[in-house]
Formats: structure tokens, C-alpha cells, sequence
């Protein structure tokens, strides 16, 4: 989002910006939607941009960060399991119904289809449980408990 910015501040187009970097079209696309790039890339657009390499390095959710509070780290955490956990729901509900379509057109005498989306399922279950704490034993509590235990003394 930063390369966009900066990019739009002067007023380029990705094509523009493609051609002063050196870069490619691609490449720039990518960039701009936030996936990692190489350091020669990253450096032919500090250099266009005339900025030091570190300022368009932006952090990344998954990295730690020392300024949070640990309330703040134990929300954004979870916050990242509830997405991984709709990250996997969608990936299943676009690839089941593919497979369906596939299994009823080609061969549609036998199902084969349910028993990936059963798996599966089973797999996203479990993923949900743990991530929404339906299951008692095997949420933060339960751990801090025997933790406890093992130490004997409380935390």
C-alpha cells in the first residue's frame, strides 16, 4: 500500500512506474497488493521514489511488535486465528463444490466427492473448535492450569 501511495502522489501510472524502476508491470502489481519483493526490486524503488530502503519495508501483521500492551498481543493473536480459521472456510466452501461438479460430470454414478468433504470438514471442525473455544480443554485457561500444575505455584 505504501509503493500505491507513493506512487499516486506523483501522479504515475503502474505502467509509469514500471518503466523509471526497471520493473515490470507485474511486479509492480504485486508490490502494491502486499506481497514481499526482492531486495533488488525494493531498491530500484527507493531509489525512484528517493527514499531509504527501510521506509518501504512495511510491517507485517505477523511480525512481533514490542509496543503493544500484553492484552493487546493476546487479542491480536486470536484475531489472526479467527482469520486463519476464515481463511480455511472459504478455501473449502470454493474447492468441495468444484470437486462436486467435477465428481457429477465425469462419474456421477459414485460420490466420491463426500469423502474429501468429510475429511476436511472433520479438519475444519476441529480448526473452529479450537479457535472459537468450544472445546473447555483446549483453550488459553486449561493451558495456564496446567502450567500451573507442573510448576506448582500459580502464574
Amino acid at each position: 500500500m505504501l509503493i500505491q501511495k507513493l506512487r499516486l502522489q506523483r501522479g504515475w501510472s503502474q505502467e509509469q512506474l514500471a518503466e523509471v524502476s526497471g520493473l515490470s508491470v507485474r511486479t509492480i502489481q504485486r508490490l502494491e497488493r502486499g506481497q514481499p519483493g526482492s531486495l533488488e526490486s525494493m531498491k530500484a524503488l527507493a531509489a525512484v521514489f528517493e527514499t531509504d530502503l527501510d521506509r518501504l519495508k512495511e510491517p507485517t501483521m505477523d511480525a512481533p511488535r514490542s509496543d503493544l500492551r500484553p492484552d493487546e498481543a493476546l487479542a491480536l493473536a486470536h484475531v489472526r486465528k479467527v482469520k486463519s480459521f476464515y481463511v480455511h472456510l472459504t478455501q473449502y466452501l470454493i474447492v468441495i463444490p468444484i470437486l462436486a461438479v467435477v465428481n457429477l460430470t465425469s462419474y456421477p454414478n459414485y460420490l466420491w466427492f463426500v469423502w474429501p468433504a468429510l475429511g476436511w470438514g472433520l479438519g475444519l471442525l476441529a480448526h473452529g473448535a479450537t479457535v472459537f473455544n468450544v472445546v473447555p480443554f483446549l483453550d488459553g485457561a486449561w493451558e495456564r492450569r496446567q502450567v500451573e500444575k507442573f510448576l506448582g505455584r500459580k502464574l
